[in-house]
């Protein structure tokens, strides 16, 4: 009978799984940790506003936790077809995932108006809308990273 040896890749991605798990998280995001497809525990999003920091996660409740992890569709929008499947996924907290796809909506209403970048972000900055992390005010760059990150 011969040992059963386990490359360090699966005894990684059953870790990274059975930390999600015990975070309460299910379904895809477990199986790609599973996979090796999730490299660390850490949000993905181009913007993450955890005060903790891109690798803090709090456990899933009835209600989410701003900072428990949620899937987010990437790099296809649920709202253009996307689906929860390993290619169209990265790791988020939630709030990061709900500030993300705010933006999408409301940067995407105002150029299918036909407005400039310019004239979104001085839009935006004139309704206070949460500005991207580490910047003062929205400006015409990031308005197009906030769109097509």
């Amino acid at each position: 009978m011969t040992a059963k040896t386990t490359s360090p890749e699966a005894i990684m991605g059953d870790t990274l799984a059975g930390r999600l798990r015990d975070l309460g998280t299910r379904g895809v995001l477990v199986q790609m940790a599973q996979r090796g497809q999730i490299i660390e525990l850490r949000c993905e999003m181009p913007k993450c506003y955890c005060p903790k920091g891109r690798g803090h996660f709090d456990p899933k409740s009835t209600s989410p936790p701003d900072w428990a992890p949620s899937p987010d569709h990437y790099p296809r929008l649920k709202k253009d077809g996307g689906h929860l499947v390993p290619w169209n996924v990265r790791l988020a907290h939630v709030l990061c995932n709900r500030e993300d796809y705010g933006w999408r909506m409301k940067i995407s209403r105002m150029l299918e108006k036909g407005m400039s970048l310019e004239e979104i972000a001085e839009n935006l900055n004139h309704k206070g809308i949460k500005k991207p992390h580490g910047s003062a005010t929205w400006s015409a760059t990031n308005v197009r990273k906030a769109f097509v990150s």
